[in-house]
């Protein structure tokens, strides 16, 4: 039989009710029948509902890692609380008859299989029509029209002065938020949105806290709007407006599909990644929530990110990420282009406990030179293009208190100030309550290098302790 945890149930399930719904089905019996092949590849159950007729719902585990669910109740959820409640029906080890499996489950796996092939085969991809080179270049050429509207609002904006902040009419500025949307630039819309919230701020409360907000807005902003244009320009020469694996295209709002990254060889086949941290916030700039996910890489101990966005206007329909205590077997993870921590994204696959290997293996990664990984640190962070945290495994002899503040430190007398990043959920309390002692010395931590604001050096946020055992998560 498949073997089924909570943990993969809740990671499949759309809501956290839809499980809460599946397991009250399978703990009241709600299955009348229960069936699957003799190759442990198709289950299937039949349960009682509210409808005339019973329910029949599958699931199809011929590709274990990504497991097809087929319901007749008319949920629109998915999977239904049916499909989750025959889910636990297997992880509770319940009986199930042996039975042939259907032949329209034969042809539905015939039909996806003949699909996976054909976009397999080179020879089956088209060379991009004549039209959609027509309709890229056109996007680009308006691309760079927008940008020009957009260098022009950062030369007025820096020729009035930063000091002007709290007399700036920002009707002209909103309005050129909603033109470069229209502009096919999204990504600069952000951006600009965030230097509205910034003057509007500083218009309410007078804090000069706004002023630096701003100016980190504005060389972003910039850095954008120029690297930006030289970069299109050169597609318009070049005759070449097909996609590349530059970040500029994502930075402008161009979004990926995961076929491109594959066709860009930005995969790596049967990943093992560990889910170290996990945080939500509400960017206010995006009108969006992000669910985030710091994961580490099992073979190579590298950071990566998942973000799940979640629009406001579209809260109910998208579905909110959640913690994964486990590790993810992958039969092929995508990265997405970009130096620091990757955007990495998955179709499928299983979550398996974490066992001690797991840990040993990921702590051996554990960078030991901090001022090496300081020095890395500061070049990327630098860079107005770049995230302002650097995700890192540090290996440390000890974590103590000093005048300034909680100090790591290595065993070759480097340190580091710990700090709390401005934006993220604090960190710092949660590791004076940190009940075991042994925490504090000879262990791993994943934390996130960036630029203190009030005093304007490194320091390092503090997200997850790795022992011999366990993963200590001070965000989850």
């Amino acid at each position: 039989m498949q073997q089924i945890t909570e943990q993969q149930i809740l990671a499949l399930a759309p809501n956290p009710t839809a499980a809460g719904n599946g397991r009250k089905i399978a703990q009241k019996g709600g299955f009348v029948r229960l069936e699957k092949s003799a190759d442990d590849t198709f289950y299937l159950g039949e349960c009682t509902g509210s409808g005339k007729s019973n329910y029949i719902t599958t699931a199809d585990f011929i590709d274990a890692k990504a497991p097809v669910f087929r319901c007749s109740c008319p949920s629109r959820q998915f999977p239904c609380k049916h499909s989750l409640a025959l889910l636990y029906e297997m992880m509770g080890k319940k009986t199930f008859q042996v039975c042939e499996i259907p032949e329209d489950i034969l042809k539905k796996r015939e039909k996806k299989q003949a699909r996976v092939q054909k976009a397999s085969d080179p020879a089956a991809k088209k060379a991009p029509s004549k039209t959609s080179k027509a309709a890229r270049t056109k996007k680009i050429k308006k691309q760079l029209e927008g940008l020009d509207l957009a260098e022009k609002l950062v030369h007025d904006f820096v020729k009035a002065g930063i000091g002007t902040m709290g007399g700036t009419a920002l009707d002209t500025y909103k309005q050129l938020s909603k033109q470069l949307g229209d502009y096919y630039l999204p990504g600069p819309q952000r951006l600009l949105n965030r230097l509205i919230l910034e003057i509007e701020a500083f218009q309410k409360d007078a804090q000069e806290s706004h002023y630096e907000g701003a100016i980190e807005v504005l060389e972003k902003f910039w850095s954008l709007v120029k690297k930006s244009k030289g970069y299109l320009k050169e597609k318009l020469e070049k005759d070449d407006p097909a996609q590349d694996d530059n970040l500029l295209y994502e930075e402008l709002g161009g979004i990926w599909k995961l076929s491109e990254l594959e066709d860009l060889g930005r995969s790596k086949p049967d990943a093992r990644l560990l889910q170290l941290s996990f945080w939500s916030y509400y960017e206010e700039a995006r009108k969006e929530y992000i669910d985030t996910g710091c994961w580490a890489d099992l073979d190579t101990g590298e950071i990566s990110l998942t973000y799940n966005y979640r629009p406001v206007k579209a809260l109910k329909y998208v579905k909110q990420d959640d913690t994964v205590f486990g590790v993810a077997e992958i039969s092929k993870a995508v990265y997405y282009p970009g130096d620091g921590n990757p955007r990495v994204r998955w179709d499928g696959g299983q979550i398996r406990p974490i066992g001690p290997e797991d840990m040993e293996k990921l702590r051996s990664f554990a960078a030991v030179d901090l001022q090496a990984e300081a020095k890395a640190a500061k070049n990327y962070l630098k860079n107005a293009m770049s995230s302002p945290v650097l995700f890192r495994l540090i290996a440390y002899e000890q974590i103590g208190r000093t005048q300034e503040g909680l100090v790591l430190q290595t065993k070759n007398g480097q340190n580091i100030l710990l700090g709390d990043l401005p934006g993220m959920e604090e960190t710092i309390h949660r590791i004076s309550m940190l009940p075991d002692e042994r925490l504090f010395k000879d262990q791993v931590l994943l934390g996130g290098f960036y630029y203190s604001p009030n005093d304007r050096r490194l320091r390092l946020k503090p997200l997850s302790i790795l022992t011999e055992s366990d993963v200590i998560r001070l965000l989850y």
